[in-house]
Formats: structure tokens, C-alpha cells, sequence
């Protein structure tokens, strides 16, 4: 059975997927009691120079269209914060960007480099995937992915701010 705390997380992951679909990212951080402290955000004509492992290979190959990336930094009380990356990742094809998606989901093959963590105050960071989640919708893929910053925020909670952020539209 699940405890109330986890249903209501559900709950709140659920709505903020709709938030998120409609670019209502108060009614996000809202919905799943979270407070945005700062966000930065950052165009970048070349995927290949902001990605590593296969992945800067698979874009060498199959350069992307247009990447926006974007840092989170989130508060969810008592001490309990975070970090999340988001990457909007548009491919000049559908196919293409079902290829990217399937590699970047795989563990160990790298990934889109988040922004310098130290532009929402949180230098040292390093993302390990172990929070992550995707989507992809025609040409576009969305890549998020979460982490502690202090406290001991739930994993739970980091799991669904990457299940609801991957939802939002390219800023």
C-alpha cells in the first residue's frame, strides 16, 4: 500500500506535468511545494561543443538543430534543496531525434553538458544521471535531470521534478 505522503506526491507530479506541458512553471513549483530561488538559461547553436561521450559523437554525426538548456535551482523547505538541468535538444528530423534519445537514455553513454552550476549558486555539482528523465515529441527530445544540492530531499521528489520538468516547452 502506498504511505499518503507518496500518493500525494503522485498527485503532485501529475498536475505539474500539466503545468508543465503549458509553460505554467509557478503552478509547477506550487503544486509540488517547491520554491524556485534561481534559474539561468542559455541558447547554443552547436550540440556537439555542449555534450561528451557518445553522445558528442552521435551529434558530430547528426548535428542538431537548435539546443536551449536551462538551471533550476529549487527549495522544497527544511533545508531540502536542488538542482536540475533541463535540455531541449531540436534534431533536423523525427528519426534522428528518436536515435539521440535512445542513446542518451542508455547509462554511460553521455549526455547534453548542463550549464556551470555556479550560475544558480551551486558550483561543485556534478550530475549523475541517478535522477534523470526523458521525452521526445517529433524533432524535439527533453533531457532533465536532478540533483541534491543540500538537505536530503527525498528521492521521490527528485525522481518527479525531472518527470515534471522534462514536460516543459523550449523557453
Amino acid at each position: 500500500m502506498q504511505s499518503s505522503v507518496g500518493q500525494a506526491l503522485r498527485g503532485a507530479v501529475r498536475s505539474g506535468k500539466d503545468a508543465a506541458r503549458k509553460g505554467k512553471r509557478g503552478d509547477v513549483w506550487r503544486g509540488m511545494r517547491l520554491r524556485r530561488v534561481k534559474e539561468a538559461g542559455r541558447k547554443a547553436a552547436s550540440c556537439a561543443l555542449h555534450s561528451y561521450g557518445e553522445v558528442r559523437q552521435f551529434f558530430l554525426r547528426s548535428p542538431c538543430r537548435s539546443l536551449d538548456r536551462m538551471l533550476f535551482a529549487l527549495d522544497g523547505g527544511q533545508g531540502d534543496t536542488m538542482i536540475v538541468s533541463v535540455a531541449w535538444v531540436r534534431m533536423p528530423v523525427a528519426a534522428e531525434a528518436e536515435r539521440f534519445r535512445t542513446l542518451v537514455d542508455l547509462d554511460g553513454t553521455g549526455n547534453v553538458s548542463p550549464l556551470a552550476a555556479g550560475l544558480v549558486g551551486a558550483a561543485g555539482v556534478t550530475f549523475t544521471g541517478r535522477y534523470y528523465d526523458s521525452r521526445r515529441d517529433g524533432k524535439l527530445v527533453v533531457v532533465a535531470e536532478a540533483e541534491p544540492l543540500s538537505g536530503r530531499p527525498a528521492p521521490e521528489l527528485l525522481d518527479g521534478v525531472a518527470e515534471v520538468l522534462v514536460e516543459l516547452p523550449p523557453p
